[in-house]
């Protein structure tokens, strides 16, 4: 800032000014007008105004140096705004943004631009789709236009996001190894144990094509789908994906992708934890060689009889670091007589029985859970779908249909004969009892597989981690928007869902960053709700909310916004910041 006399015939103004750069031209701004000559004489009692002036400013420099200096707005009642022109911003994608430079997305995008000859900014698209995933997530076009709501804003054209779309596709097993490389360096990634899911994405259309095919949704829906296979860490980071039919057999998606890690990746002993649908015997046997292992979980009720019998049987229980058994069949009866609290210990505590099996010479280790908890819980979630089933029957039996496996319908059985064997005159509903004994059975028991000789409680506690592998699909589909899928190419859609991954990963990080102390939602609401107000050539007035979750983000990373105005010249070095 500096002195600015303008000089009329009778009088002269004194003035502050400084330089500002506006569409990368400089223009002189005025800051402060501190009065005329004569006005500042008779204010400082005869004083030289001048020197006053420039004591004055040298010492508003050092305030600002110092980001103490008070900011005046002038905004004018009598002022109407100009038409179009955008004067709230969001800043929530700097976090975002900073994990994307540490994670050196940014080289990652040239090395691709080096490779191919195009005239657009991969890295200002690709991260523009990343925070607009998290942030503002949807279509390509409504992302284009939501990433100008950024405070830096994009430099690219709408048919350009198209254009690096057919580029990601192409690149998509190097992005993802050079990800997981450049990971280490923010990071320490837990490989020695990767959990491996499939699920799948539908299509607003209804022509199979490519890789849409009509195969078994999860949600089902009468659409074309796509299936997505990920491997996620031992600490809930995503390791690598894949993109496969909508029709192929999902068991048959895990040997590829796990044969690229081992190979990109340059990873070899681990243990792979699936679930009992990826769990086929070709599967196992696959990860008991060359120091991989298995853990999967296995149906009881699939199990042959014999093993079943085993299974279910109440005496033989133990708990972990222990020897003593237990019937399980009596608990029940302890919690009855026990304490208050104690009653809360025996329900908390989860029994286990092992043994290994040998089936097509091929051997395994069979360990069998039961839990009082987890058969409260079953039965909680069963006896409302019997009340459910039960009110369609008291109310219009004309809506139950063909249902799934683990629909309330079920319950219900259908009979068109009375009971001395005529033909009914209508169909009579009733809830089926024994179905219920049949899978009151299996209550409180779960099954695992594995070739491990560890402890049963460390095995145990491995599995029990599955549910972050299938939160991560939930905050795909869910909270990233990333179905139902609207793009029609093979190759945009496989770049679409690398942006979705690369975002859950910088997503992820983020959670750990914060200690895992808030939700999912908390942390996207809190980023989309991190506006600004621009006051020109001065900075950026925070117009939201300073709460716990904000204060944790500033804390994390190292940089604030939430004073009562970010300098132009402040903003610009968070920018900087989040660069490194």
């Amino acid at each position: 800032m500096r002195l600015k006399v303008s000089r009329s015939k009778n009088s002269a103004s004194l003035y502050v000014t400084k330089t500002v750069y506006m569409n990368k031209k400089e223009r002189t701004i005025t800051v402060e007008k501190l009065g005329t000559e004569t006005e500042l004489r008779e204010k400082l009692n005869g004083a030289d105004p001048y020197e006053w002036a420039k004591e004055y400013i040298r010492k508003l420099n050092e305030k600002e140096k110092e980001q103490i200096r008070k900011i005046l707005v002038p905004f004018e009642q009598s002022k109407i705004i100009s038409k179009d022109e955008q004067r709230s911003f969001n800043g929530g994608y700097l976090f975002l943004q900073k994990i994307y430079h540490e994670l050196g997305i940014h080289k990652i995008c040239k090395d691709i631009s080096q490779r191919y000859k195009f005239d657009f900014d991969l890295d200002s698209i690709l991260s523009r789709l990343i925070y607009g995933r998290v942030i503002f997530p949807s279509s390509k076009l409504a992302t284009y236009e939501l990433s100008k709501r950024f405070i830096e804003q994009p430099n690219f054209d709408l048919h350009q996001i198209y254009r690096a779309l057919e580029v990601l596709s192409k690149e998509t097993g190097f992005i993802q190894s050079s990800l997981y490389e450049n990971s280490l360096k923010v990071s320490k990634r837990n490989t020695s144990v990767l959990y491996y899911d499939c699920t799948n994405y539908f299509f607003e259309i209804e022509q199979e094509d490519g890789s849409k095919q009509y195969g078994p949704s999860k949600e089902h829906r009468p659409n074309p789908i796509v299936q997505m296979g990920l491997f996620m860490d031992g600490d809930g980071i995503p390791l690598a994906f894949s993109i496969n039919r909508g029709n192929m057999n999902e068991q048959l998606t895990l040997k590829p992708l796990e044969k690229k890690i081992l190979s990109d990746f340059e990873l070899s002993k681990f243990i792979v934890c699936t679930d009992a649908g990826l769990a086929s015997e070709d599967n196992r046997k696959f990860n008991d060689k060359d120091g991989r292992a298995f853990i999967t979980t296995q149906s009881i009720k699939k199990l042959k009889e014999h093993l079943k019998k085993w299974a279910l049987a109440p005496d033989g229980w133990k708990l972990p670091d222990s020897e003593k058994t237990y019937d399980i069949s009596k608990l029940d009866e302890m919690i009855d007589k026990a304490t208050t609290e104690d009653k809360a210990k025996i329900r908390a505590k989860v029994f286990y029985k092992e043994r290994w099996i040998k089936e097509n010479g091929f051997e395994q280790r069979l360990i069998v859970t039961y839990s009082i908890k987890y058969r409260d819980y079953q039965r909680k979630i069963r006896n409302s779908q019997i009340e459910r089933a039960q009110k369609v029957i008291d109310a219009n039996p004309i809506k139950i249909k063909k249902c799934n496996p683990n629909d309330y319908k079920r319950f219900i059985h259908k009979t068109s004969c009375t009971p001395d064997g005529e033909v009914a005159e209508k169909e009579i509903y009733s809830i089926d009892s024994t179905l219920i004994q049949k899978e009151e059975a299996f209550d409180g028991f779960y099954g695992i597989c594995t070739n491990l000789e560890d402890d049963v409680s460390e095995i145990i506690k491995v599995n029990h981690r599955r549910w972050e592998i299938e939160e991560c699909f939930r905050i795909m589909k869910s909270e990233f928007k990333a179905r139902p899928v609207y793009l029609s190419n093979d190759d945009r859609i496989e770049a679409h869902f690398t942006t979705c991954f690369i975002s859950l990963i910088i997503f992820r990080l983020l959670e750990k960053r914060l200690n895992e102390n808030f939700t999912c939602h908390e942390i996207i609401g809190g980023l989309r709700d991190m506006d600004f107000l621009e006051v020109k050539n001065e900075g950026y007035v925070p117009t939201y909310t300073r709460t716990d979750f904000t204060d944790a983000l500033h804390d994390a990373f190292g940089f604030r916004t939430d004073y009562q105005i970010v300098a132009t010249s402040i903003m610009k070095k968070i920018f900087k910041e989040t660069k490194k």
